[in-house]
């Protein structure tokens, strides 16, 4: 499922225009963001929750010419499954 199709899914489900769909996605996509920005943790109960985690820098190759390179340290986001949508998917 691609974004569209998820606004015109959303639509459907909640009665709202498509636009109004879309605003909404984007507004909650933007509040993540922002939230992780700041290294806030999101937590939507049942459905799973959002933070961001610190990567040490460490040693890779390069496929090509297999030569040693340092990957540097980043900040990633993850996402951990909650109780509800892991036993949703288990059915």
């Amino acid at each position: 499922m691609n974004k569209a199709e998820l606004i015109a899914k959303m639509a459907e489900k909640s009665e709202l225009s498509k636009k109004d769909a879309e605003k909404a996605l984007n507004a909650f996509i933007e509040s993540v963001e922002e939230a992780l920005v700041r290294g806030d943790k999101v937590q939507l109960v049942g459905f799973g929750s959002f933070e961001v985690r610190n990567r040490a820098a460490r040693k890779g190759r390069n496929p090509q010419t297999n030569a040693e390179i340092i990957i540097p340290a980043a900040r990633t986001p993850i996402f951990r499954v909650g109780k509800g949508l892991r036993d949703a998917l288990n059915k």
